[in-house]
């Protein structure tokens, strides 16, 4: 690892996301060349205006703000618990968020106001987060987040179950519990972008924690002996974490892997200093996602949260076998 590639990781992650953009602007049913995006987004031409800022800008800005949400998630998971292998989808928080969604579904909240949606996802989140850190209360092993990160997915998802048997559900209800268990971005609106923009204020709050997270990266004592406030930190670290993870979930389903694959690659890029780590784990993600949900498009049958699977899954296998 080179200063050199350090400082171009950045620009470089820029730039290929600006890439992603134009060509998330312009591939769909209906082809857009850049002269139709340019008229389109000057309102000369009406029906590329409708496609691009009913369709498709909203649709690129959540997948935008879902990814760089969940990559940062990862990066502060990782840190909280020191350990390269801990995921907001592995210790079960995308699956509490999902559940807490589902629940709303099935009694009908998210009829009454969509904005209850991240509510309950929030809610969902922080239980799960709470059981983690007690099935983890005597150490953070990695073998003891993963039995905690299993048997939490296992449970949630029972409960996701069980409000699909026990519930008298409408056809619309049911699709849209369909929608949040593989995770999607279908038919998302200006108002799915107005409920995931606080995720742009948690990136902003996770700025200045990157010194004390390279800090507590040499453990707590040491963190705590060169002047952080470690219990305050962990606190705010896994609130932020929780947050951005649910508010994810609450708007694309369950997005998985995005969390661990995004920030292990940009790790040996950038290094583990989290000041340079978070702001392309944030561009990156944003791209990764966006990249995914092209594919997605692109082959029929596929959703977001198959195309982060298949690319994640076998990256995490690969991880274990690395790791040992």
């Amino acid at each position: 690892m080179t200063p050199r590639r350090q400082r171009l990781a950045l620009p470089l992650a820029g730039a290929g996301l600006v890439g992603l953009v134009i060509l998330s602007l312009a591939v769909g049913d209906l082809h857009l060349g850049p002269g139709r995006i340019l008229a389109g987004l000057r309102g000369t031409d009406e029906l590329a205006a409708t496609i691009l800022w009913q369709i498709r800008i909203p649709r690129l800005l959540v997948a935008m703000l879902v990814g760089a949400s969940l990559a940062a998630s990862g990066v502060v998971m990782q840190a909280y618990f020191r350990n390269h292998l801990a995921s907001p989808g592995l210790l079960g928080v995308s699956a509490g968020g999902t559940a807490g969604a589902v629940v709303a579904i099935g009694f009908g909240l998210a009829g009454v106001s969509l904005f209850l949606m991240p509510v309950a996802a929030v809610c969902g989140a922080l239980a799960s987060t709470g059981a983690v850190l007690i099935l983890a209360r005597r150490g953070a092993s990695t073998e003891r987040l993963l039995l905690a990160g299993v048997a939490l997915n296992a449970l949630l998802g029972a409960v996701t179950s069980y409000v699909l048997s026990s519930f008298t559900l409408t056809y619309e209800r049911n699709a849209q519990i369909l929608f949040w268990m593989l995770g999607g971005l279908e038919d998302r609106t200006w108002e799915h972008v107005a409920m995931a923009s606080p995720i742009a204020l948690g990136a902003i709050a996770l700025w200045p924690l990157g010194r004390p997270m390279d800090l507590l990266s040499l453990g707590a004592k040491e963190a705590q002996s060169l002047g952080v406030d470690v219990r305050r930190l962990r606190r705010i670290m896994l609130g932020l974490a929780t947050v951005l993870t649910a508010l994810a979930t609450a708007v694309a389903g369950t997005v998985g892997f995005v969390g661990l694959v995004v920030p292990h690659l940009l790790r040996m890029l950038v290094g583990p200093e989290h000041k340079r780590l978070i702001p392309v784990a944030l561009i990156g993600g944003a791209a990764f996602v966006l990249a995914c949900d092209l594919v997605a498009r692109s082959v029929g049958g596929l959703r977001l949260g198959i195309v982060t699977s298949l690319i994640g899954g076998p990256f995490f296998l690969w991880l274990l076998r690395r790791q040992r």
